[in-house]
């Protein structure tokens, strides 16, 4: 018979709408390392017909004026009905608005071109199906989505521009820091409606927002999508999360930079999705670099599939407030999530491994696994496991949080080596560290409510950590 949480991700997963690849051959590796090779082996990312489709053909031009919104949806449709190819976005600045991705399109985005994303958020209606923090609702399409496509790319080594900055897009934020002044509107009604609406099991159908809202729309967002490319680009000025594939998998985000130091501006943030490999990217930016997410509070439980399978390699983080993070909207829970080779450095970076949950959000956390990592500076704590984030606890949702395994990582400098927080009644459970020098920190570790805390070869400090 199958256990509770078994039955209930079967359930989930008959829901989604695209087939799960080799999810029984990755669990049935023993090594974890090897399930992450086989990973990284089947996430290729698509292959288009050499057909190619300039959309200067169909009417764009790149003078930074024109807008380019018609063209270049006529141009992918044309593509589409080809059966497949490569939308050409060549040298110019090219204005639009929101741009709607169909199967077998590869959207190429030349060196030397920019889309520049308009800053009228009428330019993103019809709303669409999407998710806010983790929530569904109808809202402003992101500037480059896609729902139920498969095969489909953003590559090239142009310029995705926001436009967004403290005139546009952030001050919707309610924040003076992000551009905003008292009187104007922000997204806190809305925001708050939402969420009563999510836990009150307000069909999503009924979610709509939009015109009046102002809830920001993400950056690139395949929703419900298999077989998705994003590479070579630099995405900057995004209204929030930068690239937030969603229900989707066989997804390869490679060789992009994110460069955007907004309100909510997280790089790369895989939800409700499974195999995932992010490879060769720069982040830089004003939320988390990368964060692992799977639907938010009832909302996340009634949806309830998780993000798993998901590998991070060859990266680069600077700015953020966590390098390497899962959660907080992590309801539908996140399990075998690998992070190798990779260098995270500012004094801008507050966490460098970060798992934030809470009594609300719950959840579950099975298996990340970190090693050959090089840290330099950090502002915080190199690892931070916090079951007190937000809400904290005492709201009938304990997280549970385990499998956890660090080695081989070496850092410069930061506040605290170890931040750990479960709870008495759900304690943090099985945490290894291997081989790991946190070099200087200025504070005492924090280990609250954790089972099987396990270190080889550690230190801090040039002494061997020692757990009070």
């Amino acid at each position: 018979m199958l256990s509770r949480r078994n039955a209930m991700r079967a359930m989930a997963m008959s829901a989604l709408a695209v087939p799960v690849l080799d999810a029984k051959a990755v669990r049935a590796a023993p090594d974890p390392w090897a399930r992450a090779h086989h990973i990284v082996a089947k996430v290729r990312g698509p292959r288009f017909p050499r057909r190619r489709f300039d959309i200067r053909d169909f009417g764009a031009v790149g003078d930074g004026v024109t807008d380019c919104t018609k063209a270049i949806r006529s141009a992918i449709r044309a593509c589409h009905a080809a059966g497949g190819g490569h939308v050409d976005v060549p040298e110019g600045r090219f204005p639009t608005g929101a741009v709607h991705l169909l199967s077998n399109v590869d959207l190429h985005v030349t060196a030397g071109a920019r889309l520049l994303f308009s800053t009228d958020p009428k330019a993103y209606l019809p709303l669409v199906l999407t998710r806010f923090e983790g929530v569904e609702l109808y809202n402003y399409s992101p500037l480059i989505y896609a729902y139920g496509q498969r095969n489909i790319a953003v590559t090239g080594s142009g310029v995705l521009d926001g436009q967004a900055g403290h005139d546009h897009w952030w001050p919707w934020k309610g924040s003076g820091d992000d551009g905003w002044e008292p009187g104007e509107p922000h997204q806190a009604e809305a925001r708050a409606a939402l969420f009563a609406q999510a836990e009150q099991g307000v069909p999503v159908r009924q979610r709509r927002y939009g015109e009046g809202g102002y809830l920001r729309p993400s950056f690139v967002q395949p929703y419900r999508c298999d077989n998705v490319l994003i590479e070579g680009v630099t995405i900057v000025n995004s209204p929030m999360w930068e690239i937030h594939p969603t229900l989707s998998q066989n997804v390869l985000v490679q060789n992009v930079t994110v460069e955007s130091h907004g309100p909510n501006n997280d790089g790369c943030n895989p939800e409700s999705s499974r195999m995932v490999v992010i490879r060769g990217c720069t982040f830089d930016t004003g939320d988390d670099c990368i964060a692992i997410k799977s639907g938010r509070n009832a909302d996340g439980r009634r949806v309830n599939v998780p993000s798993e399978h998901i590998v991070v390699e060859n990266c680069t983080f600077r700015d953020g407030h966590g390098g390497m993070t899962i959660g907080s909207e992590m309801s539908g829970g996140v399990r075998e999530v690998f992070i190798r080779d990779c260098a995270m450095s500012s004094p801008n970076l507050d966490i460098a491994l970060r798992f934030k949950t809470n009594s609300v959000r719950g959840g579950f956390i099975e298996g990340f696994h970190a090693r050959d990592l090089e840290i330099g500076q950090v502002g915080g704590s190199v690892i931070d496991v916090n079951f007190f984030y937000e809400e904290g606890p005492g709201h009938g949702f304990n997280p549970e949080v385990g499998g956890i395994d660090v080695r081989d990582v070496t850092v410069r400098t930061a506040n605290r080596a170890l931040n750990l927080r479960g709870y008495a009644d759900a304690p943090i459970r099985g945490v290894t560290l291997a081989d790991v020098d946190f070099g200087t920190t200025a504070t005492p570790i924090v280990v609250e409510h954790v089972e099987d805390l396990v270190l080889k070869n550690v230190t801090a400090n040039g002494e061997p950590l020692i757990v009070p």
